[in-house]
């Protein structure tokens, strides 16, 4: 029986993972999560088999749990799963040590394939993510600029680029104003832009923005 950890500030969303594994025999939904702090305290004190983590939750993201989990059980799978296109975390997520990414578009039964692969201590990536990370291991691939923000850095870019304000953005992450606006000036001054017009231009021409 794989037992599972449902990682999601959203509550309809645990809800409707939790009928599809109800489907499956060799699952169980073990626990459920709202955010970040509640799954490092849960994956504590209890063993599970895979962590379904929500790439985006209040607070601290899902990048930084991920490590955090990875730091303190390194033997528990997570699997990714996110609304955001691969082309946005995919690779910061496997090379953060997540054992797949999958968007929540998916269907239901690549959920399932993901969650018993990785159950088995394996890999679950699609093919576009595989050949990324071929080019990636290529001699002399140059990085884009983009990479070397920090995940925090970047989380807050693509945010700026899919429209919404600095206000908006402190409020979903649980973080000032002021905070946000310092992450966009390092943004700016990391990437060589002058100002958001620049920056939604750079993420839609780099695909990390639809």
């Amino acid at each position: 029986m794989i037992k599972i950890l449902i990682a999601d500030d959203h509550a309809i969303v645990r809800e409707g993972l939790k009928q599809i594994l109800a489907e499956t025999p060799d699952m169980i939904v073990a626990d459920e999560a709202s955010n970040g702090q509640e799954v490092i305290a849960k994956v504590e004190k209890s063993d599970f088999d895979v962590v379904l983590l929500d790439i985006s939750m209040p607070g601290r993201n899902g990048i930084e749990v991920l490590k955090q989990l990875k730091a303190d059980r390194p033997r528990v799978s997570v699997l990714i799963l996110s609304m955001y296109s691969e082309e946005q975390y995919a690779m910061r997520a496997l090379r953060a040590g997540a054992s797949g990414y999958l968007t929540k578009e998916s269907a239901p039964d690549e959920l399932i394939d993901a969650i018993r692969r990785v159950s088995q201590g394996r890999k679950y990536i699609s093919p576009s993510v595989a050949e990324k990370l071929a080019v990636n291991l290529e001699p002399g691939t140059d990085k884009a600029p983009h990479e070397i923000l920090s995940d925090r850095e970047y989380q807050v870019m693509c945010m700026i680029a899919s429209g919404k304000t600095i206000k908006e953005i402190g409020d979903e992450l649980k973080l000032s104003v002021k905070t946000i606006s310092t992450y966009r000036s390092r943004i700016l001054e990391k990437l060589d832009l002058r100002n958001n017009a620049a920056l939604t231009h750079y993420a839609i021409q780099n695909r990390l923005v639809e």
